[in-house]
């Protein structure tokens, strides 16, 4: 059944993957394919899960730094970044500029 045009724009907006072309077609419907299959499983009676790790005790560690000075060699290694960050997902439709009138936030 057709993806209505409507839902694909939605669709780019929130994944910044063209899904017109062919291999954004493929990547859409596999990602289709799996939600029905998720759809299909029996979770009746099933906790929520905090983690994946549910059976090992989970610890914060404090957020120090041990090597330092290194994000101009890091940031090297982006395929793209805006000011000093690296731009993500990766995707093929393009972020706006900045100082563009309209944001993300204006457009969905």
């Amino acid at each position: 059944e057709p993806v209505p045009a409507a839902v694909l724009e939605h669709l780019e907006r929130l994944a910044l993957v063209d899904v017109r072309d062919a291999e954004g077609a493929r990547r859409l419907r596999a990602a289709v394919r799996f939600a029905q299959q998720l759809h299909r499983l029996d979770t009746e009676g099933v906790e929520p899960m905090d983690s994946v790790l549910e059976d090992r005790c989970l610890y914060l560690r404090e957020d120090d730094v041990t090597e330092g000075n290194c994000a101009k060699e890091l940031l090297k290694n982006a395929r793209e970044k805006v000011e000093e960050y690296f731009v993500a997902p990766p995707g093929n439709i393009p972020l706006p500029k900045l100082g563009e009138s309209e944001t993300f936030e204006q457009q969905s």
